[in-house]
């Protein structure tokens, strides 16, 4: 999980960014869980309803919250907490939920500035700085991660062991999602694709009723959310473990891709070579044109975040970065293939966090 420490250390260099004369204030979900480890747990009644932060320029930290916020916001990492009254179950609200924090805004000394808002004048410099911050993963980020990495092996290898034809896409998913909260030991969001991939026109999707015949590729492209940090890797399975040589095929040049991907990966590597690398494989047997997304992506508190392997990528790879590698191959009447792993960035190459076994059978 984050600490405090980690927590003060992302406040302390948002500051030095900024150079505030005055106190912030904000409200972003994700800034909220990044300088405070303060998460609204989904599976709440207070799920939409967040609080505020207010950071002075000497670094104290108060968290403005809802008194009837998720106990997940008791793990926030914060100097000072103001609860306001909302409603308490025996008398009436104070007015409607999403006013009770107003006062907020017009007393924590910012003017009634929120400066996240992408009306403040200075919501662009804010939201460049963090962006900025957020590409070098702290070590409390990356240890979060790697618990992110390790509940989604578990449904992954669930559904390597128990998917069968006559399953629907819907069985699958109910049984990873159960299979990853045992692991978690709490109820965690799980969400991604689930889907029987019968060519280009469905590479993924969210699980449906249909069901798995004995030689379907399925999709499973899942994240699983813990403190709102993610994880995002993949494996296809072909339905009752008999690929075709074609399907193998797909599979097999996936497999070169993402080693191809993987050569490049390290501090201060073009993105554009990541990407390049990858399609490569693809574009020498022909198949260029059935891989049409991107190669991989960063990920961390939001999900996709930069850096970007795409076609036109932009920028370098950055010691810190969390980053995923997914190539993908779509062919009609052979079926889909994507696999997936989430990679640390270092200074001298990577450090795979994602330890599932990726193969069709």
């Amino acid at each position: 999980m984050l600490t405090a420490d980690g927590c003060r250390s992302r406040v302390g260099r948002l500051l030095a960014a900024l150079e505030p004369t005055g106190p912030l204030l904000l409200a972003d979900p994700v800034h909220l869980r990044y300088f405070a480890n303060a998460y609204t747990d989904p599976f709440h009644l207070g799920a939409d309803f967040g609080g505020f932060l207010r950071v002075a320029p000497d670094g104290h930290t108060t968290l403005f919250q809802d008194h009837r916020a998720p106990k997940t916001y008791d793990a926030a990492f914060v100097d000072e907490r103001v609860s306001v009254k909302w409603y308490d179950g025996k008398t009436p609200g104070q007015g409607p939920r999403r006013l009770i924090l107003r006062d907020v805004v017009e007393l924590a000394g910012t003017g009634g500035r929120v400066h996240d808002s992408l009306t403040d004048p200075d919501a662009v410099r804010l939201h460049t700085a963090v962006a900025g911050m957020r590409r070098r993963k702290d070590t409390d980020e990356i240890a979060l991660l790697k618990e992110c990495m390790r509940v989604t092996n578990a449904g992954h290898e669930w559904a390597m062991v128990v998917t069968e034809p006559g399953m629907t896409e819907l069985d699958v998913y109910s049984g990873i999602a159960a299979e990853c909260t045992r692991a978690a030991g709490f109820p965690v969001v799980v969400y991604g694709d689930f889907a029987v991939s019968d060519g280009p026109n469905r590479r993924g999707g969210m699980a449906t009723r249909r069901e798995l015949n004995a030689g379907d590729m399925l999709v499973l492209d899942f994240s699983v959310v813990i403190q709102g940090y993610r994880s995002d890797f993949t494996n296809t399975l072909c339905v009752g473990g008999k690929p075709t040589a074609e399907q193998q095929k797909l599979f097999d040049l996936c497999v070169s891709a993402m080693a191809a991907g993987e050569s490049e990966l390290k501090d201060g590597a073009r993105c554009q070579s990541v990407y390049d690398a990858v399609r490569g494989v693809f574009e020498q047997k022909g198949l260029g044109k059935a891989f049409p997304h991107h190669a991989g992506h960063g990920l961390g508190v939001s999900h996709p975040e930069p850096p970007y392997f795409v076609e036109r990528s932009e920028g370098e790879l950055v010691a810190g970065d969390v980053v995923t590698l997914e190539p993908g191959l779509y062919i009609d009447g052979v079926g889909g293939v994507r696999i997936e792993h989430n990679y640390l960035v270092t200074d001298g190459g990577f450090e795979r966090l994602s330890g599932h076994e990726i193969r069709l059978q």
